[in-house]
């Protein structure tokens, strides 16, 4: 077994929680039963990934084994991970038998005729999800196995999932070879970004259940209460304005948990205009600006705003529109042929 192999396939077992090392490699079913049970798995860390090395030793592992013990790693934690979702285009609307084994060896036809360098593993899974690991070398050095980009593509969608490799420069390479093996003509980043892939995986593919906003709340009804009830009205009206905000906030959001992202960035790109009498700019100067809200979960941070008293109810539709639109990055923009002080997030 050449030493990177025996190197990678180490390193990969160490990043393994250890209670559930044995799990995963018997997932990756290279390992008899019969071997891992001579591993003590009570052990260090360290001390398991040399037995595990040490019985791969034994079974001949190449770089192709590695790979998939990464990829099946990969499959369990995708929120190590930064996830992009891409969308492919067809001319028509003509739908195709999906052959796995046509899409394989074209994926892997074009990547090999630009770029020899490189090496290319698929796994399929139970919900039609095809992982697809790609480690990237160049004309002069071999692929680069610590730096590998990610595919997750589910065949009959035209929805693309990639964790890019560090290499951005084959990128479009990656794509092109994702339209050419899927039969599509044409693919574009959604501006869609986040570690959960699951949640990615819901909102493109409507799997959540939020109910996008409709309702504009009414103003509070007065109530015909004698003067001398002044405390109960002020407690009917705390209770009627809670019931209101409970109602707007279940019909933006829904009843059931959010798509877990952890982050919305706006872009402003306008012009600065300032009033001539107060003599501040002789012309239009472009104005820049950029906002980014961060959360551990970002759109069940929003929704409690309300609830908690830290923003009115409904939340700005800037906001709570992000799994409608299928989008994390917004550019807020000057509205074109109407009054100069309307804007607009495509």
């Amino acid at each position: 077994m050449d030493e990177t192999v025996a190197e990678y396939i180490r390193r990969t077992v160490l990043k393994i929680p250890r209670d559930e090392i044995k799990t995963m490699l018997q997932k990756w079913d290279f390992l008899s039963e019969m071997q891992l049970q001579t591993i003590n798995f009570r052990q260090i860390k360290e001390n398991i990934s040399q037995d595990v090395v040490q019985l791969c030793e034994e079974n001949s592992a190449d770089i192709k084994q590695a790979a998939v013990l990464d990829i099946i790693y990969n499959h369990v934690y995708p929120n190590k991970r930064v996830w992009s979702v891409y969308q492919m285009k067809k001319t028509g609307e003509e739908t195709e038998f999906f052959d796995l084994t046509d899409f394989k060896k074209k994926f892997k036809r074009r990547l090999r005729s630009a770029l020899k360098n490189v090496t290319i593993n698929f796994r399929e899974y139970e919900d039609n999800a095809i992982w697809i690991r790609i480690a990237w070398g160049t004309p002069y050095t071999k692929p680069n196995q610590y730096k590998p980009s990610y595919v997750v593509y589910h065949s009959q969608t035209p929805y693309v999932f990639i964790s890019a490799s560090v290499l951005k420069s084959n990128l479009p390479l990656l794509c092109q070879a994702l339209v050419l093996a899927s039969n599509y003509h044409d693919i574009r980043e959604m501006e869609l970004r986040s570690h959960s892939l699951n949640s990615l995986k819901d909102i493109v593919f409507k799997r959540y259940s939020q109910n996008f906003q409709t309702h504009y709340p009414r103003p509070l009804q007065e109530r015909n209460v004698a003067p001398e009830s002044a405390d109960l009205r002020i407690i009917q009206e705390n209770r009627s304005e809670k019931e209101r905000i409970e109602r707007v906030n279940r019909e933006v959001f829904g009843d059931g948990p959010q798509p877990k992202l952890e982050f919305a960035q706006y872009k402003l790109e306008t012009m600065f205009k300032s009033d001539p009498q107060m003599d501040v700019l002789d012309k239009k100067e472009p104005f820049r600006c950029l906002v980014k809200f961060s959360s551990p979960h970002l759109l069940e941070s929003l929704k409690s705003l309300a609830p908690a008293g830290m923003a009115d109810a409904p939340i700005s539709p800037l906001l709570t529109c992000i799994p409608q639109k299928a989008r994390n990055y917004f550019k807020i923009r000057e509205r074109k042929h109407f009054f100069p002080g309307s804007f607009v997030s495509p």
